[in-house]
């Protein structure tokens, strides 16, 4: 067959827009395949439903209430409407037209916080399309975690039916990962889950001693591990971008003209000490050098990991530094060290004078064991109530939450849980919830394959069952 020139240029084309529409066919049907892993459907993926704002008020009587600042009332009453706590007490009085709701026997505490988490921009770990953690580059101070939060994780509904209502999502990766989110765990959107969208700045510490990973001398992606930059000059390259930010803020406020940058904008709120900057430190060395530096810089500095914090306890109890432990469950990172340092850390800081909470972890699957990690904490020697503090109004006060959440008084959010004993006891049950006096649909997806797979042995083994 002869073609002319003219033939061949539009069978060329055509043969590209061809190609062309395979490859989008082929990452269509990527992109369905795993929105079918992510939500199979809307019964599955979501199992709960989201509820609407409170539209009556509500009164829990009877109950335990575990205030957490002002003691236990038993036989107590809290009251609460439009999503915020009018009343707590014994003696109560229960306006006309709302709903009671008799608790007796119950416990009444305030929803658990987990200061340092990624429920709502990480799904599936071996799935990098549902994990939205990390940002290019090394200093991205405008990034807010809010902003990527999934409405619709399965991880919410698990996190809440283990006590935690109320999360600090947190990105990763570089020298300055962003701004952590504070959510509440209720919401079709993240707009109407975000309580504060840039709650902290957070600051991962350069490691002194960091682990040569590669082959023939060579670290990480191939690069010569001579060309790494030390130390010295990472924290160098932190310092700096400190001090221009704070040249570009005074600049602004000088009204001088200068270019606008949205990372040096973003960083105004930690320099002027309105929002703590959160650092993340587990060595001695690492928190001795972060609480320098964040004096010299005059911010309100929060440790962030704090494995060898009580090496450091007698400084940060003098300076008043708080830490945020992220794990009590954890195995000994050093063959010197007792199978037990991680389990029994935070009691030592508690006898140190350190203020504290503790995190469930960074992963989205660990939040959901929040209340278990201060759990352990009580076994090796923290006081229950100071394991409490720890998950709730602790890590409320570093956040600067405390004015909404984190204990039971009138005039902060009705976002609390109603349990059969502690919540940070595996044999208690959290039966019901409430999110700024929202009253939660418990269901989450581990029960709904529980009842799934109980329905099958019932049916297929019903001499057994």
């Amino acid at each position: 067959m002869i073609t002319t020139t003219s033939e061949r240029g539009i069978m060329i084309s055509a043969g590209t827009q061809l190609r062309a529409a395979a490859r989008r066919i082929t990452t269509m049907g990527a992109v369905l395949a795993l929105a079918l892993v992510v939500a199979p459907n809307n019964s599955v993926a979501q199992v709960r439903m989201t509820v609407p704002p409170q539209s009556e008020a509500i009164a829990l009587q009877g109950a335990t209430i575990h205030t957490v600042t002002n003691g236990v009332i038993e036989n107590g009453t809290i009251v609460f409407e439009n999503g915020v706590i009018t009343a707590v007490g014994a003696d109560v009085t229960i306006p006309s037209g709302a709903r009671v709701v008799d608790v007796s026997g119950k416990h009444i505490y305030p929803g658990l916080i987990d200061a340092y988490s990624t429920v709502g921009i990480s799904e599936i770990g071996a799935v990098a399309m549902s994990n939205d953690v990390r940002e290019v580059g090394d200093f991205n101070p405008n990034i807010r975690a809010e902003l990527a939060v999934n409405a619709e994780s399965r991880h919410i509904g698990t996190s809440r039916s283990a006590g935690v209502l109320t999360v600090l999502t947190t990105p990763g990766g570089g020298l300055i990962p962003g701004m952590s989110s504070a959510m509440a765990l209720e919401g079709w959107t993240w707009e109407e889950m975000s309580m504060e969208g840039a709650a902290a700045l957070n600051v991962n510490w350069p490691n002194p001693n960091p682990r040569r990973r590669g082959f023939g001398g060579f670290g990480e992606f191939g690069e010569n591990e001579d060309e790494q930059p030390t130390y010295t000059e990472r924290v160098q390259q932190l310092k700096d971008f400190f001090a221009e930010a704070r040249a570009y803020r005074d600049a602004v406020e000088a009204g001088e003209e200068v270019r606008t940058d949205s990372r040096y904008q973003a960083m105004n709120p930690a320099l002027n000490g309105d929002i703590p900057v959160v650092v993340a430190a587990n060595g001695a060395a690492q928190i001795n050098d972060a609480i320098t530096w964040a004096s010299a810089e005059g911010v309100r500095l929060v440790i962030r990991g704090g494995n060898d914090a009580i090496h450091v306890a007698d400084r940060l109890a003098a300076e008043d530094i708080p830490v945020i432990l992220t794990s009590t469950m954890a195995a000994p990172g050093r063959a010197y060290e007792g199978y037990d340092v991680a389990y029994r850390r935070a009691a030592d800081l508690y006898e140190a004078g350190v203020r504290f909470a503790i995190s469930g972890g960074s992963g989205a699957l660990y939040t959901d064991r929040l209340g278990y990690e201060a759990g352990v904490a009580v076994a090796f020697g923290l006081p229950e109530e100071e394991a409490l503090k720890a998950v709730t109004i602790n890590a409320a006060e570093f956040m600067g939450l405390d004015d909404r959440i984190g204990s039971l008084e009138p005039g902060k959010h009705a976002t609390l849980l109603i349990t059969t004993g502690t919540p940070i006891n595996m044999t208690s049950n959290i039966e019901q919830a409430y999110i700024q006096g929202r009253e939660l649909d418990m269901n989450d997806i581990q029960k709904h394959f529980f009842e799934k797979y109980m329905t099958k042995l019932r049916q297929l083994m019903p001499f057994v069952m």
